[in-house]
């Protein structure tokens, strides 16, 4: 199932993209809507190419076919110098945080808007506190990175994603490794900052409880494809026993626990032979 019909609201447009890594088909022919000021998952199992989709989107990776638009924008048309301007629209929370370990919070946090910008450095300053703020931790800005909890280390990378005021924020498995009050918090904040900044949010996780928790929209996808979509009381009512294994976390169902094996009894009573 793929929902290929353009919403006038999209930010991100994915048409009828399809990749491969080697002989292995990542995406077979998906489409996928973003929309303006919403927050969207992509959700699936391990290995079925969510993050390589934060890739395509950022221009990282080039499509075998189709296409993939961000505002208005075909990213994989883009020169060099157009790519770079839309890439500091997109702000970007990666898995490990990705702080730059020999650089004080505050730093961290400057880098982007040293890089991109020519404001004061008394204007660097206020913005930083502002965005430290934002995230409950202006009081560590003098912290290095290895001082820091992981929840901590993440909310201090969503501090510098949202540095240079994006557009929009690509989410890499922000719930992954944290203990329940730092997950609560960044449940929190992804959901306050992205109403309160006007973003546009993609969060790709396979935590199905906290993602479900404050995403407009869900994609489920699986072996290439998008097995289904829709608002996370449309997917909890899903008809599709994959779905449901999935969101429910059973051990068996459509994905099977035990791998294909011969009959128990008959590899049981065989001579031992290898095969």
């Amino acid at each position: 199932m793929d929902n290929s019909v353009n919403s006038p609201n999209s930010l991100v447009s994915v048409r009828n993209l399809s990749f491969s890594r080697g002989n292995k088909k990542i995406f077979n022919n998906i489409s996928l809507d973003f929309e303006r000021g919403k927050i969207t998952a992509i959700m699936g199992p391990s290995g079925t190419g969510k993050t390589t989709l934060l890739k395509l989107i950022g221009g990282q990776l080039i499509p075998e076919q189709g296409s993939i638009t961000v505002d208005g924008q075909n990213v994989h048309k883009l020169r060099r110098a157009e790519l770079y301007t839309l890439r500091k629209r997109m702000g970007m929370l990666f898995q490990s945080g990705a702080l730059l370990t020999d650089m004080s919070v505050f730093d961290n946090v400057a880098f982007p808007l040293r890089e991109h910008t020519s404001l004061t450095e008394s204007m660097i300053r206020t913005l930083v506190l502002m965005k430290l703020q934002a995230v409950g931790l202006r009081g560590a800005r003098n912290l290095m990175p290895n001082e820091l909890s992981g929840g901590m280390a993440r909310r201090i990378a969503l501090a510098r994603a949202i540095a240079l005021d994006p557009m929009m924020i690509l989410y890499d498995e922000p719930f992954t490794g944290q203990d329940p009050i730092s997950l609560g918090a960044l449940v929190h904040l992804i959901k306050s900052l992205n109403n309160t900044l006007g973003l546009t949010s993609i969060i790709v996780s396979h935590d199905v409880r906290e993602t479900s928790a404050i995403a407009d929209y869900i994609y489920l996808i699986s072996e290439g494809r998008c097995v289904d979509h829709g608002t996370p009381s449309q997917i909890q009512k899903s008809a599709s026993e994959w779905v449901q294994q999935f969101m429910t976390g059973a051990a068996d169902g459509p994905v099977h626990f035990h791998y294909p094996a011969k009959d128990y009894a008959d590899d049981l009573l065989s001579s031992g032979k290898r095969y």
